[in-house]
């Protein structure tokens, strides 16, 4: 027998249930013609008027239609008998009949689909954050020297011909130049990861990679002016001698220093989706081979200093 789901008016799922646990709470008035349901080979959530012949559903409706008199003029919205009005419900708004479980192509084209609520969670986990975050670092890392080695070169330039008729002109010009260059690069590190964490990815490009984003703590997409503020309550995970980034991996929701104080989670990327089955418990093959290639590179690193020195140490 079909194991079946529904949603509620607060648009969480329920089951599975059988279809006879569904009819009986149809006859109680749990639930309704609109209420959505799905079960194993279905493409996509339906309105129980719908299924009403499968469910063979033939006690009189709550709201006053009596489903055995026409199934095709309930399955199409046309009043088969206007019902007395003191049994009628207040009609909900448009904004409320719309469902998160309805199929991603028949949703409104200009409207951004709220967060869906129930269900399972899947929290991102303090290594797959360190992936991301290797990631971006690379990528901010290009960006910096992308911007600062024209800006020395330019600032060199300028110092040296100012410098042949006033060092304090040259000198003065060289700040400038190398000061502009900085300011650049610190609006290019907020704003990156503030505009990626609100647009409609909910995340950075390494993060987009390991595959997580970044939510409030009830699903729904940060704001921009949210999203910056977390760029600097992320400057003070970092004075805290890094404790603030730590503490993802210790707390209850895997939240940093920085998430707790904006209210904001790190998840998978199809959590608060119509789709939480196909969130990913593990770190998965992408995280481990960043943190393969992010650990390699940091042995690599200390074994150049370590010649480095040892060739300084022969010198002396």
């Amino acid at each position: 027998m079909s194991q079946w789901y529904y949603a509620d008016s607060q648009r969480e799922r329920h089951g599975p249930i059988e279809a006879d646990d569904l009819r009986e709470k149809f006859r109680a008035g749990e639930i309704d013609l609109g209420t959505l349901v799905w079960r194993e080979g279905m493409q996509q959530w339906q309105p129980l008027s719908a299924v009403s012949e499968e469910l063979q559903l033939l006690a009189q409706a709550s709201t006053g239609i009596d489903l055995r008199k026409d199934y095709a003029a309930i399955e199409s919205g046309e009043a088969l008998e206007a019902p007395a009005a003191e049994n009628v419900a207040p009609a909900a708004a448009p904004s409320e009949t719309y469902s998160p479980y309805t199929a991603p192509a028949s949703r409104p084209q200009d409207v951004d689909p709220a967060a869906v609520q129930g269900g399972l969670v899947v929290q991102a986990g303090f290594w797959k954050r360190v992936a991301a975050y290797f990631i971006d670092y690379v990528i901010m890392t290009v960006f910096t020297y992308i911007v600062l080695i024209p800006l020395s070169i330019l600032g060199a330039i300028v110092g040296g011909v100012s410098g042949n008729s006033d060092s304090a002109a040259g000198s003065i010009g060289m700040f400038l130049t190398l000061g502009i260059g900085y300011l650049i690069i610190f609006a290019a590190n907020m704003m990156y990861p503030a505009w990626m964490h609100s647009s409609k990815y909910q995340a950075t490009l390494g993060k987009m990679a390991v595959g997580i984003k970044v939510v409030r703590s009830n699903g729904e997409r940060l704001t921009l002016g949210r999203a910056i503020g977390r760029f600097f309550a992320y400057i003070l995970s970092s004075i805290t001698l890094c404790i603030g980034f730590v503490m993802a991996a210790f707390t209850e929701r895997k939240q940093a220093l920085h998430d707790i104080i904006c209210d904001t989670l790190v998840v998978d990327k199809f959590a608060f989706t119509e789709h939480p089955e196909w969130q990913q418990q593990g770190l998965g093959t992408v995280t481990i081979v960043i943190l393969s290639l992010a650990g390699l590179g940091i042995l690599c690193l200390i074994g150049l200093l370590v010649l480095i020195g040892v060739a300084a140490a022969g010198f002396n």
